[in-house]
């Protein structure tokens, strides 16, 4: 599967709306409840959708977690259950869903990319993550396992922090902070690699030098894919006018939205740097050859009036002056060696050496 352009061909000629499952099973299907309000607060394991249903009806906030995608089944009768609109449910199980945010009648409609670090390929991964904000409930789709959200289950189970003091509009805050804050360590430490880089492209480029920059433009141009969109649903985040963004929400959206323009520059500016890596590293290969083709034309040069001499001394004439004189062979090398020191002499006067 390309990595920048999912696989879509499952879906050509289907009807919108349709659920199809485009992606790469990554998790069994997982299915988690958080229930809270100041006071109270349920964290369980569900087997069954209708389990989440009874709270809903509560005015506590209700977050049901969905790990795997690849079960249309269950997408379908959260959807059913929750009035998500189809075209959202649709986008859930496009893996490769520019990240985007949708007003629908019942719900907000949020996706966006997870990067993680995969240390033994040495780049950056990513998975998707969609959430369904309602009146009172949350729902996050992630394509597998993880701890993303751990942060955020462990303010909710110490009551720590504003979440359980607001609604669900602040949730999303809190999990949309935590994905943005992860942009900023992964670009952090992208950033690192790069900047230590510098220094060999500028004192020892080889011929695997090259191929590092472009594999750190491939990884930056991967983060910027997804980064981009994301700021600018932040920013119709930020201006949206809905019910389910309440108002104690709206101050730390603006912040938000300050973290997310600073991930999007870091990597414009990472990205600038690698192409000032490119330009010294071709600058430098072209001084290198620039010196070789120097050491070369002045040897050429030598041996010109070097070959003339030896081509006079050479030719088949019956009376060369001393060709049947002892010392003749030396006193032809002798020529030879002085003309070349002179030139050298010569060449190093000029500051051509």
């Amino acid at each position: 599967m390309a990595r920048f352009l999912s696989n879509t061909e499952k879906s050509i000629g289907k009807i919108p709306g349709e659920l199809i499952f485009l992606g790469k099973r990554k998790s069994d299907v997982i299915i988690k409840l958080i229930d809270y309000d100041v006071k109270d607060f349920l964290e369980k394991e569900l087997s069954t959708i209708e389990e989440a249903l009874t709270l809903k009806a509560n005015d506590s906030v209700t977050w049901l977690n969905l790990y795997g995608l690849h079960d249309t089944s269950v997408i379908k009768e959260i959807g059913e259950k929750f009035e998500i609109h189809p075209l959202a449910l649709e986008d859930i199980l496009n893996t490769g869903q520019r990240p985007k945010m949708e007003e629908y009648e019942n719900n907000l409609f949020f996706s966006l990319k997870m990067f993680q670090i995969n240390k033994s390929e040495n780049m950056i991964t990513s998975v998707q993550i969609s959430i369904i904000l309602g009146e009172n409930y949350l729902i996050t789709f992630q394509e597998e396992a993880g701890e993303v959200f751990e942060p955020v289950r462990k303010r909710i189970r110490k009551n720590k922090g504003r979440v359980r003091k607001n609604g669900a509009g602040y949730l999303v805050y809190a999990l949309l902070d935590t994905i943005i804050d992860n942009y900023l360590v992964v670009i952090g430490s992208l950033g690192e690699e790069i900047e230590e880089f510098e220094s060999e492209v500028l004192t020892n480029p080889n011929k695997d030098t090259l191929g590092k920059i472009y594999s750190f433009k491939q990884e930056v141009s991967y983060l910027r894919k997804s980064i981009r969109p994301t700021k600018d649903f932040i920013v119709k985040l930020n201006r949206i006018d809905s019910d389910y963004i309440q108002d104690e929400a709206l101050p730390f959206l603006k912040d938000l939205l300050d973290l997310t323009i600073q991930a999007s520059e870091a990597t414009d500016i990472y990205n600038e740097i690698l192409s000032d890596q490119l330009e010294m590293y071709n600058s430098g290969m072209n001084n290198r050859l620039n010196e070789i083709m120097k050491v070369l034309t002045i040897f050429s040069v030598i041996f010109i009036p070097l070959t003339f001499i030896a081509g006079i001394y050479g030719t088949n004439f019956e009376y060369i002056p001393e060709l049947k004189y002892r010392y003749g062979y030396f006193i032809f090398w002798g020529v030879l060696v002085i003309t070349a020191i002179l030139m050298l002499g010569f060449f190093k006067r000029k500051k051509w050496l």
